[in-house]
């Protein structure tokens, strides 16, 4: 016998415990929260999911999420197109910006390299970023991954595929001041701020 009065909460309750960190105890929570609102209120909440899978794309130039074909930040003048922000996801690319220290452009590899998860190079954008610089316009790559094993194999990997390729080009990393095996995204603003900033030579 299930443990909720109506088979269609428990269903809700099913699809909210499905995200991310979100636990049944607090996706029937949520789910009962909902269910006190107001239709149009909860329409406008499923609908706002609805638009995000059917109208939010992804850049084809860096990979970021965006409304168009091309992300904003890839179709502004004011950026600094010779210089690429290599990182690992979305949330990252919202990190740094965030700082107001970066004004080149982004490439979101989509994940790192992860034997242990399966992930491979061609699993991750990487072919797209060797492609993306072969084209001679970029100055400088800085490798904002984690710093974490697999991060700094998914480093030394692009750094091999650019020098394989024959492509000469200033290879930089953030400073540690972000700590060994931190993620960007959790990095405070400051201290990303200054690693971007303060940026150094990757060496192989």
């Amino acid at each position: 016998m299930s443990e909720y009065p109506s088979i269609v909460l428990e269903q809700a309750v099913n699809q909210m415990a499905s995200l991310p960190g979100v636990g049944r105890r607090t996706a029937l929570r949520l789910v009962l929260h909902l269910l006190r609102q107001k239709d149009e209120e909860v329409e406008a909440f499923a609908g706002a999911f609805l638009r995000l899978k059917k109208e939010v794309v992804y850049c084809r130039e860096c990979h970021n999420i965006s409304d168009t074909d091309l992300c904003p930040i890839c179709s502004s003048m004011r950026r600094d197109h010779t210089t690429i922000c290599v990182v690992e996801n979305v949330q990252d690319v919202m990190s740094i910006e965030n700082t107001g220290q970066y004004t080149g452009v982004y490439h979101v590899l989509g994940g790192i390299i992860s034997p242990m998860e399966g992930i491979g190079p061609k699993d991750i954008e990487i072919d797209s970023l060797i492609e993306r610089v072969s084209k001679g316009d970029v100055q400088e790559i800085i490798l904002a991954l984690p710093t974490t094993m697999e991060g700094d194999t998914t480093n030394f990997y692009i750094y091999r595929r650019l020098q394989n390729a024959g492509i000469e080009i200033k290879i930089t990393q953030i400073a540690r001041g972000v700590a060994v095996g931190n993620q960007i995204e959790y990095t405070d603003e400051i201290t990303l701020g200054r690693s971007i900033v303060n940026r150094i030579d990757f060496k192989g």
